[in-house]
């Protein structure tokens, strides 16, 4: 059986994990971001509509102001209409999904190797501290590098104003100064970060001193006169 510190150790990694779960779960499904724009009927330079777009994962919602006519608002889903209007967009957007799996997955091998390490002592196997540096290293990272690619398609690319363009029925408009605001979907991925690290910090900690402990039942017997040890 493993030892209560031990046990504390590993089940406090599983905790501060589900956790992380719990945060990037609620992000999903709330809202990533907020573009706006001002907008105007092509060719006319009187730039007096907006459009703003409000967009989750899964959905997001278009609403315009004389842009170029009458205000209007559309509900879409994201991934069908990014198939209409973008490549680029739309293989970003694959990817940040793709890698927001992948930390759910990598979270939950963590959990599980946790647990299990809470009861047993596999300890210089996959299923020891090493897999869970591995899960809990490769949800951060993963969750690093979906930062940086959606806050690029949602900033960088065309993806706003092709949805704007999409909406307006073949009538050409003219878009310009984009500001776009990062919502509560996308920063919950700052603490989920935080925690996957926190989880590696606390098997480190136990990690750590279970090999001081080690080093220092062995120094004895290193460190014994010769005359001692032909004994």
């Amino acid at each position: 059986m493993p030892s209560i510190q031990k046990t504390l150790h590993f089940m406090s990694s599983a905790s501060v994990t589900s956790l992380s779960i719990g945060a990037i779960g609620y992000g999903m499904s709330a809202q990533w971001a907020t573009s706006t724009m001002e907008c105007a009927r092509g060719g006319s330079g009187f730039f007096n509509g907006t459009a703003v777009i409000i967009l989750d994962l899964f959905d997001g919602n278009l609403n315009r102001a004389f842009c170029p006519s009458f205000g209007t608002t559309h509900d879409f889903e994201v991934f069908p209409k990014l198939m209409e209007t973008g490549t680029a967009p739309l293989v970003l957007h694959a990817l940040v999904l793709c890698l927001l799996c992948l930390c759910l997955l990598c979270s939950a091998g963590s959990i599980l190797i946790s647990l299990y390490n809470s009861v047993s002592n596999p300890y210089e196997t996959y299923m020891g501290p090493i897999g869970i540096y591995t899960c809990s290293s490769i949800s951060a990272c993963s969750s690093v590098v979906v930062l940086i690619i959606f806050a690029v398609n949602v900033s960088v690319t065309n993806m706003a104003e092709d949805l704007v363009r999409n909406f307006a029925e073949g009538i050409p408009v003219d878009l310009k100064n984009k500001s776009s605001k990062m919502q509560i979907g996308y920063y919950l991925l700052i603490p989920y970060t935080v925690l996957s690290l926190f989880a590696i910090i606390l098997i480190y900690m136990y990690d750590h001193a279970a090999y001081t402990h080690r080093r220092e039942q062995q120094r004895p017997t290193e460190d014994a006169p010769k005359e001692i040890m032909m004994y």
